[in-house]
């Protein structure tokens, strides 16, 4: 900003405003010579208690239609009209220098702001006045004849600057609502809680406070929207960003020998976090040589200490104090139906204004006929793709940041879909847990990147899901071999997506289904969910498991809302979606008889849609294949089946899934329960955690009678029949 000095008129904004002052004490003490002349007199001990008569004739007798001829006023009033001319002279030429040498007078600027008239002026130096000094409050209580009354009322402020009574009638339009000190809200009406409906001229006039910052010289955004805002001083050039080529080209384009500000241009950056919205916003600030402030909407909305209203009109108005341009963040808190009427109010605030306005946020959405009369441009930020984010992590690491020998971002980059913004946060949390893993070097490892990267995926999905963390790996899974090679061919499409999508070019060949869906199907407890978690170890992603009640509504159109929510948070979750028993969800399509059919088909259709759309990795887990469509089937690139375990198959899970420290008998033969009890491994798991407790409470090692006891519990369970002879020479255990 410039500087507020200058060598010739006023060499400082302060000057100014103490001449002002001065001038409004002139006007006041020629108010003080008027209230006298009129006989009035404050010291009355009676007087607010009573009123007399002599004042109730007085009052009749004054004529306040007809105004007294300058002639009749008396000397002492001509002497103070002769000083104001004097004064206002002297303050016209030093604003004249002072402006002309490049000063800056902050009274002046918001005059040229606000579109304020020299009256505006007068109105803001009265209130200002008792801001600075107490001893104004004082005199404007004797100019009212009530020491209560120690601000200024617009009465007073008309009967210090308007010098008839019809004057008076024709300024109360600077008091209306329209009028520019209240339609900005730099001055504020009240009225004393004691007076219910009062007239206008009773009530007080105050100066805002972020208004006498101001004018006192302060930068500091108001103390209403600190928490809420924040100023930026654009560093970056539009040269500098990494953007999309056709996106760059056009913004230099538009700023090559214009000024968007002009005519009040509107742009709608729409994309996720950290893709380079507001940083372009600020590159565009410099281009035309202003500041950004950025102002979140979502908390703004939030705010129970004033309303939204108002919120937006004190977002403006700090916007024109700071020559800023205004950057809307989170503006699609806005799109939601109950918001309609904050929508509509941050439009009218963005039609009056005439400056630059950014909007972003990560919804598809065009403004229709709302902002027509503006310049409007949506530009879609896009997620970088894999090179990008490759060169994003080699930025961000190749600083001041310790690495350890085996850090390699190649994997980072390719399973994490993350924005640059993301990646600089993922670097700084792993940089602190390198520090507080080891205090003495703080070298970074993939392991602190990895839980970097967890940490700062979008975790809204919880809300919809719940998050599985499975100790399994590829030892405590039984399965066919041809089962286990499909489930390694798929953690290795994961890892060379990149390869075939971006090096060799099949990105550009599909629009829809660059993700992995796969179908696990077979009878419970076979080992679907725990090959699910076995996968989100191998590639060290998040695993969510989808509680489909809280998926599937009775009521029309909120299943696709919950779909729609889950879909949308997965995409910044960078974690494995795994939907069990999701036959209960897909199942198949209908022939329509009826609406709750018709509705049922667009459920299912509209889910189709989203798994295509969707470019993570989706599990999904049926127990009946049979139930699943077969237009779901044709959009899953694999399909495994879990098939129930034979002999062999269950003496190997009788065999792994004993932790190494559970102390066996030598009589335990499992070769005899996995010959005598067709299980499948869920069940063959219950059997041996309830057997370990058996032999904890006995204090003794786990026996073959702990083991058929807990068999026969879980028998009971199932709702199977069994007979003692079934537990062979074991029976006596039964």
């Amino acid at each position: 900003m410039k500087q507020e000095s200058q060598i010739g008129g006023y060499h400082s904004s302060l000057e100014h405003l103490l001449d002002e002052l001065r001038r409004i004490d002139l006007l006041i003490r020629r108010q003080v010579v008027k209230f006298r002349i009129k006989g009035r007199d404050p010291g009355d001990p009676l007087r607010g208690l009573c009123i007399q008569k002599e004042e109730i004739d007085a009052i009749l007798a004054e004529d306040v239609v007809i105004d007294s001829p300058v002639e009749d006023e008396p000397s002492q009033l001509k002497h103070f009209q002769e000083h104001l001319a004097a004064l206002e002279a002297q303050i016209s030429i030093n604003k004249a220098t002072c402006i002309s040498a490049g000063g800056i007078l902050r009274l002046e600027q918001l005059k040229k702001l606000f579109g304020l008239s020299s009256f505006d002026l007068d109105i803001l130096m009265l209130c200002l006045a008792p801001e600075l000094e107490l001893h104004y409050e004082k005199l404007y209580a004797y100019l009212q004849d009530d020491v209560t009354r120690k601000r200024p009322s617009v009465d007073l402020v008309l009967s210090l600057l308007c010098s008839s009574f019809k004057s008076k009638l024709t300024m109360r339009k600077y008091f209306a609502p329209s009028a520019p000190l209240i339609k900005y809200r730099l001055v504020y009406l009240f009225s004393d809680p004691s007076h219910l409906q009062p007239p206008l001229i009773s009530k007080y006039v105050k100066l805002d406070d972020r208004v006498v910052n101001f004018l006192l010289g302060s930068n500091e955004i108001d103390g209403r929207l600190a928490v809420h805002s924040r100023l930026c001083s654009p560093r970056a050039s539009l040269e500098d960003l990494q953007l999309p080529p056709p996106v760059k080209d056009r913004l230099l384009q538009l700023v090559d020998g214009k000024d968007p500000t002009e005519k009040g241009a509107i742009f709608y950056f729409q994309g996720p976090y950290g893709v380079g919205k507001q940083t372009t916003a600020e590159a565009l600030c410099r281009e035309v040589g202003i500041r950004l402030l950025s102002v979140d909407v979502e908390s703004l909305i939030n705010d129970r200490d004033m309303t939204f209203e108002t919120a937006v009109n004190l977002v403006s108005r700090e916007s024109l104090l700071q020559n800023a341009a205004l950057y809307w963040d989170n503006f699609d808190a806005l799109l939601a139906d109950d918001k309609r009427a904050a929508l509509q109010v941050l439009f009218r605030s963005l039609k009056e204004r005439r400056g630059l306005a950014f909007l972003a946020g990560d919804r598809t959405w065009e403004p229709m006929d709302a902002l027509h009369e503006s310049p409007f441009f949506r530009i879609k930020f896009p997620r970088p793709r894999y090179s990008d984010r490759l060169e994003l992590w080699h930025k961000s690491l190749n600083g001041d940041t310790p690495l350890e020998t085996d850090v390699g971002v190649e994997d980072l980059a390719n399973k994490f879909r993350f924005s640059g913004g993301q990646i600089q946060d993922a670097v700084a949390t792993a940089r602190n847990l390198a520090r507080w893993r080891t205090p003495h070097n703080g070298k970074v490892n993939m392991e602190d990147l990895y839980d970097a990267c967890r940490a700062h995926s979008n975790h809204k999905l919880a809300q919809l899901s719940r998050k599985i963390k499975p100790p399994d790996t590829w030892s405590d899974i039984v399965l066919p071999a041809d089962q286990l090679a499909q489930l390694r061919e798929i953690t290795k499409q994961v890892k060379y997506q990149h390869k075939v999508y971006g090096d060799w070019g099949f990105d550009r060949k599909l629009s829809l289904g660059k993700g992995l869906t796969v179908l696990f199907h077979g009878p419970p407890g076979t080992g679907k969910t725990m090959a699910a978690g076995i996968m989100a170890n191998e590639l060290q992603l998040d695993l969510y498991k989808i509680d489909l009640s809280t998926v599937v509504s009775k009521y029309i159109g909120e299943t696709e809302k919950n779909l729609s929510k889950i879909f949308k948070e997965a995409e910044a979750s960078n974690a494995i979606l795994f939907f069990d028993e999701a036959d209960a969800l897909f199942g198949k399509r209908s022939e329509v008889k009826d609406a709750h059919d018709r509705y049922a088909n667009i459920e299912i259709a509209y889910l189709l849609q989203k798994m295509e759309e969707y470019e993570g990795i989706t599990i999904l887990a049926t127990n009946l294949m049979q139930n699943v469509d077969e237009a779901f089937v044709r959009r899953i690139r694999f399909i495994v089946e879990f098939p129930f375990p034979k002999e062999a198959y269950r003496l190997r899970i009788w065999q792994v899934i004993w932790p190494r420290n559970t102390p066996l008998s030598p009589e335990v033969d499992l070769s005899f329960m996995a010959e005598q009890f067709e299980l499948a491994g869920g069940a063959i798991r219950n059997i041996a955690l309830n057997a370990a407790f058996f032999a904890a409470e006995n204090g003794r090692s786990v026996t073959m009678q702990h083991l058929i006891q807990a068999t026969r519990r879980e028998f009971q369970k199932m709702g199977k029949l069994f007979v003692k002879a079934d537990f062979g020479a074991f029976r006596e255990y039964a």
